[in-house]
């Protein structure tokens, strides 16, 4: 029955989503690495893709790539700390296929959208369907590489809070893309996404000169990390240009409530998170690194999921996303002590739930969207 009634729920939305479609697909890339050296590249490798492979198999084949490299990196690094500690605990080959699948990752989510063109097949449900495992791969993409980094050891690597701190740099980066679209009806692609796939030298590096080269100063005593932070902190300046479509006014939604109604929920889910990092009595991101901040990056993807549906459909969206609510109940029984030592655990079930449900979430969709589209024929 609740299988039953999620589908249904779900149909109706897409249902409404599909009539209110008033306008194509734009997005403005203003890169200049994207304009003059990986577009064409990319014009070069849709020539040999066959037209029978659907575009969103290339944007799920790219997402499992990245989710692949994740695990792998995972199982040797758990806890950030094998560059740091144990350089050889990493196998070189593990960096190298990296690499290999960041760089593949990287070419076939950026061909989908060229091959649906090119076989005519572009829909509503894949460009929802590339942005919402977008908005997941960021998190993972960022979780890979923070065990290039590493721990900080006391003389070298990152903090577990400046770890937290990047993570949550990039998903409101990616956000703020979102809610510009929102706003402005255009997709401003950051900056960032093309400059972040340089960092797949940084595997490469450290697979053939091994992870020394991240523990040295690279430019006036700063590290490359510090470099890459400056980076992302510039690229959240990037919604200026809603506020130059607000005073030119033309903005979709004349309503500043309206207009500011998306950042809700994803900046309670931040405090809350955040609230949590700093007053957990356990030091709950210093013991469960990998763990907290997966649950960062799977919860933020949900809540950006529904903000994508909503500038897809120029519906509004929800106050307060549903995920907020077992989160307060949670922090509130870990900051207060309730939870004790048992704290550890309740992170692994709430990573659990919130990982399942974000799973089914996907599931429903596509699956009403495929329904809807056997009814209409």
């Amino acid at each position: 029955m609740h299988h039953a009634n999620c589908i249904g729920h779900y149909r109706s939305v897409l249902c409404f989503t599909s009539l209110l479609f008033s306008s194509q697909y734009s997005a403005v890339d203003t890169n200049p690495l994207s304009v003059y050296v990986m577009q064409p590249i990319w014009n070069k490798i849709i020539k040999i893709v066959p037209l029978w492979i659907a575009p969103n198999l290339l944007t799920f084949s790219g997402f499992i790539m990245i989710l692949v490299n994740y695990f792998l990196i995972s199982f040797y690094d758990w806890d950030y700390t094998a560059s740091g500690t144990s350089p050889g605990r990493v196998p070189t080959w593990v960096w190298l296929f990296s690499a290999f699948t960041t760089f593949c990752a990287y070419a076939l989510d950026s061909i989908d959208g060229k091959h649906a063109r090119r076989t005519q097949s572009s829909s509503p449900l894949g460009e929802l369907f590339d942005h919402g495992l977008d908005s997941w791969a960021t998190s993972i993409f960022v979780l890979s590489f923070f065990s290039v980094c590493s721990r900080d050891n006391g003389k070298t690597g990152v903090s577990v809070y400046t770890m937290y701190m990047y993570l949550s740099i990039v998903l409101f980066n990616f956000m703020c893309s979102h809610w510009e679209k929102y706003n402005t009806g255009v997709l401003f692609l950051p900056w960032g996404y093309d400059l972040s796939q340089v960092l797949i030298t940084a595997y490469l590096l450290t697979g053939i000169v091994g992870v020394e080269v991240w523990q040295k100063p690279f430019l006036f005593g700063y590290y490359i990390t510090d470099v890459l932070v400056i980076l992302l902190i510039g690229k959240c300046l990037d919604p200026w240009r809603t506020l130059l479509a607000h005073l030119r006014k033309t903005l979709k939604n004349d309503s500043l409530y309206e207009g500011l109604l998306p950042l809700v929920s994803p900046l309670l889910l931040f405090m809350l998170l955040t609230v949590w990092v700093v007053l957990s009595p356990g030091n709950i991101l210093a013991k469960q690194p990998r763990l907290f901040l997966w649950m960062v990056g799977v919860t933020f993807s949900n809540v950006i999921c529904k903000v994508i549906i909503c500038q897809m459909s120029s519906t509004q969206p929800e106050l307060l996303h549903w995920f907020l609510f077992p989160l307060a109940l949670v922090v509130y029984a870990a900051i207060s002590g309730l939870l004790g030592r048992a704290e550890e655990a309740v992170l692994g079930a709430f990573t659990a739930l919130v990982t399942a449900a974000h799973v089914h979430y996907g599931i429903c969709v596509v699956r009403g969207w495929g329904e809807l589209c056997t009814l209409w024929g």
